[in-house]
């Protein structure tokens, strides 16, 4: 797994390490300059006709054309088009040295040039009219090495970037070679299927079901893609021409809009949307068969402009309806997704049976958290996997429930479900433990720090603890009273007190109490939860603490988790650390071993550069600061000198994170309006799942 941040080079340092991709450009620009082609159009000058290179060059003995055409662009304008391209040779040159920059550049640029000419040579002889047409063109440029560059370039991306990277390459050049057909494009389709044989790095049947889905979703696009760009500039393909339409077209508003229905159902793994698929792709080839027999028979004779264009448009789009229709067919079974499918087998558990898992074979310092409502659980192994459903996400908490040895497993078959549910699968707050769990090739980033303070043997002694000292003290000299307790055992008149000071506090904020990992006085009447009650010699309460569980093996308490915090306003100054001072000293004495002070959400300190979720978190960190006080809340346990255990978020790659950092918004504040979070000074915008 690899986590966010990498180290930087300086530019400086990058450019020592591209000599050749330098030398290439440096070439190409310095003969751009010589000859005037830089500021002057070179297709048709002087030195067009015995440098270009192209089929009528190499049949008239022109064999040095291949190179020397090389290092021009037709169009001043194409410079730095071609230049930009040169990353994928530059990257290249990185990661695998000059050499193999150089020979990936040269043979494709070699291979793309030559081979064009023999395949238009081969169709024209046929007396294919377009290929006719080309078989008379001259080219120059890189594009075709640079072309095979990008592919091996990509190549060696990691999972997933390097499919989808594949794919809209693949996209790029069958579209630009079906609407468009001229030599150049011609050159750039053998350049990517040089690398793609070659490196053989794109297999389509061992990527995951997301992968699978994703390639339909980007496939299916680009004929929406495609319906604008035709509706918009004429086109020259293999399969005859067209020009731009006049005005708006709602019939191709429809198409799109219907594309991209289906298209969004694909990359959920919708079976409906696959089916709708199908039945178009099978509709567009059906109506491409019967003008092609059409065509063969009739010609365009005595037909307008405006019929033939649309049947070269049907032509070109019936071919790439034929490749997308053998790809849905293939990957068919990544295509089983119902929008409410639960994740585990049944039957699905329940909040006691998660509790039930929790008494017998305990868990971590935020397992009891699972057991709060809105929590959906998933059946896994001999597990259990706790997590809420928000705008597409399946957000596990904490660590799964159940047998340690169990933990890989459950969490593989959490993932697998999730997915193929068409759900983003994430784990919140989770451990080392899981994280060494979750596949290889998942990130993971730091959301927390879990503060733990030890008690067997805890003493209240040294300089360290002055200030807890300090405030045990001067309770006991103003006569205040530290109770632990249950909430249900409390009378009447203390459970209004609680109330109303949990009422002040969420009152005073201008949004509602947070959820998912923080919780209220609702959770806190479970009979397993204790309150730690200061009370003042009037009988006041001037703050209280909620304590969770936390269990060992076979239900025995191995600590407790700190929940709740609330003051009275005006009361015992120090109560928070008398407070917390009395209950570790209270939870030592009974034989527990540690006491959690919890992670503080949002107040881990991010290195530079640590992803998006990071600047989100930092962000709503700032915006919530004067209302929870996560900051000064971290600050604060400081005191008590705990040592500390990091909480991941864990997810599969950064793709992933803006539906996470939604999902993240929605859980921690599920009854939050939009113009409570607006009033706060957050832009959050409402997902849907």
């Amino acid at each position: 797994m690899t986590d966010a941040a990498r180290p930087r080079r300086s530019p400086l340092a990058l450019t020592r390490r591209i000599p050749a991709t330098l030398t290439i450009v440096a070439a190409f620009l310095l003969v751009g300059a010589l000859t005037a082609a830089l500021w002057r159009p070179f297709a048709g000058g002087d030195l067009w006709h015995a440098l270009a290179y192209g089929l009528p060059a190499l049949e008239e003995g022109r064999w040095w054309t291949p190179v020397t055409g090389t290092f021009f662009a037709s169009q001043p304008w194409i410079y730095p088009v071609v230049i930009a391209g040169f990353w994928g040779m530059a990257y290249l040159e990185l990661r695998r040295g000059w050499k193999v920059a150089l020979a990936y550049f040269a043979g494709g640029q070699l291979f793309s040039v030559l081979g064009a000419a023999l395949l238009i040579w081969l169709l024209a002889a046929t007396g294919w009219p377009w290929a006719v047409t080309q078989a008379s063109m001259l080219d120059v440029g890189p594009s075709g090495g640079v072309m095979a560059c990008i592919a091996a370039a990509i190549a060696l991306f990691v999972q997933p970037w390097r499919v989808r990277a594949w794919i809209v390459l693949l996209a790029f050049v069958f579209v630009t070679m079906v609407f468009w057909g001229s030599i150049d494009d011609v050159e750039h389709i053998l350049a990517v299927l040089l690398v793609l044989f070659v490196d053989r790095s794109l297999r389509i049947q061992r990527t995951t079901l997301r992968e699978q889905r994703l390639i339909a979703f980007v496939s299916l696009s680009v004929f929406a893609v495609m319906e604008i760009i035709v509706l918009l500039v004429s086109t020259q393909g293999p399969f005859g021409s067209s020009g731009p339409a006049e005005g708006w077209s709602w019939d191709v508003a429809l198409d799109v809009a219907v594309i991209v229905a289906l298209a969004n159902g694909l990359r959920r793994g919708r079976r409906w949307a696959w089916v709708l698929a199908i039945i178009l792709a099978a509709l567009n080839i059906a109506l491409a068969a019967v003008l092609a027999l059409a065509v063969a028979v009739f010609g365009f004779a005595d037909t307008d402009a405006t019929f033939e264009g649309g049947v070269t448009l049907a032509l070109a789009t019936g071919v790439l309806w034929v490749l997308l229709l053998f790809y849905l067919v293939w990957v068919r079974k990544a295509f089983r997704a119902h929008r409410k499918a639960d994740i585990g087998h049944p039957p699905a558990p329940d909040a006691a049976e998660a509790r039930a898992m929790l008494h017998a074979h305990g868990g971590g310092t935020l397992s009891w958290m699972t057991t709060w409502d809105g929590m959906h659980y998933a059946r896994v192994g001999s597990g259990i996997v706790a997590y809420q459903r928000r705008v597409g996400v399946a957000l596990a908490l904490a660590d799964p429930l159940g047998p340690e040895a169990e933990r890989a497993h459950a969490v593989a078959e959490f993932v697998a479900d999730a997915e193929r549910s068409g759900l983003v699968p994430c784990f919140f707050s989770a451990s080392e433990a899981t994280r060494a769990a979750v596949p290889d090739d998942w990130r993971s980033l730091i959301v927390a720090d879990d503060t733990i303070v030890d008690l067997p043997g805890l003493e209240f002694t040294g300089k360290a603890w002055g200030s807890i000292r300090t405030s045990l003290n001067r309770a006991e000299r103003e006569g205040m009273s530290f109770r632990l307790t249950h909430l249900r055992d409390e009378s009447w008149g203390v459970r209004a007190q609680l109330h109303a000071i949990s009422d002040s506090w969420v009152g005073d904020k201008g949004l509602p109490e947070m959820g998912f990992t923080l919780g209220t006085l609702t959770e806190a009447k479970d009979p397993e939860v204790r309150l730690a009650l200061a009370v003042a010699p009037n009988g006041d309460v001037d703050g209280f603490l909620s304590w969770l569980p936390i269990y060992g093996a076979e239900g025995t308490i191995h600590g407790w988790t700190l929940d709740l915090m609330r003051r009275r306003e005006g009361g015992f100054g120090p109560v928070m650390e008398y407070l917390i001072g009395s209950s570790a000293k209270t939870f030592s004495d009974e034989g527990a071993h540690i006491m959690s002070l919890s992670g503080a959400p949002l107040a881990h300190d991010y290195p530079e550069g640590a992803g998006i979720i990071a600047d989100l978190s930092s962000r709503l960190a700032d915006s919530l600061e004067p209302l929870y006080g996560f900051q000064s809340l971290h600050r604060f346990k400081q005191k008590f000198h705990p040592r500390f255990e990091t909480m991941y978020l864990l997810y599969r790659d950064e793709s992933d994170l803006t539906r996470i950092g939604l999902a993240l918004t929605r859980a921690f504040l599920p009854t939050a309006t939009v113009g409570q979070l607006a009033g706060a000074g957050l832009e959050i915008v409402r997902g849907g799942s």
